[in-house]
């Protein structure tokens, strides 16, 4: 199987490094980068993300259409890294399954600097956005997105570097190769 031909999925809850991480390994292996999210749906549809998230817990067409969207483009992308919050699951046929998890306060930290924003703000919203996001994967897929198990990789991002996070996940992808 040839590097073109590889999928790999990287899931992790937000401030994680997900994002950041999925988008180096895609450029290193030359894989197409794919993060189709409820930022993206926002953006689309001129809506701020908070209103998504509310809409999304009482309607879960919005959930189905990111998750619908993000594989459609994993399936027909020819080898693609896949960034999400469910990827692991969702892309069933992955090669390489990397699951990213990170302490509440690093993430909040994280997202702090991402968005700017009140360090106690950001962190009582991601908590609470943890809670809504694991009752709707539970009621909408049977996902139990806190039992990440069987991913092929698990890394603690606290302490460690994009890159080196991004390398551990390359030197794993070439071994599926």
């Amino acid at each position: 199987m040839g590097a073109r031909k590889l999928q790999i999925a990287v899931s992790g809850k937000s401030g994680c490094g997900n994002t950041t991480v999925s988008r180096m390994v895609a450029e290193h292996l030359g894989l197409t980068f794919i993060n189709y999210t409820f930022r993206s749906l926002a953006e689309e549809k001129g809506m701020t993300l908070t209103d998504v998230l509310n809409r999304a817990g009482e309607d879960d067409w919005w959930d189905r259409e990111v998750d619908r969207r993000q594989i459609a483009l994993a399936r027909a992308s020819g080898g693609c890294v896949l960034g999400s919050r469910l990827a692991i699951w969702m892309l069933a046929e992955a090669d390489l399954k990397v699951y990213l998890r990170a302490l509440p306060r690093t993430r909040a930290q994280r997202i702090a600097r991402r968005e700017g924003g009140s360090l106690e703000d950001i962190a009582a919203f991601t908590q609470e956005r943890d809670r809504k996001d694991r009752e709707r994967y539970l009621r909408i897929y049977n996902i139990d997105n806190d039992d990440y198990s069987f991913a092929d990789l698990i890394i603690d991002t606290d302490h460690i570097p994009v890159e080196e996070i991004s390398h551990a996940i390359i030197e794993a992808a070439n071994k599926r190769l």
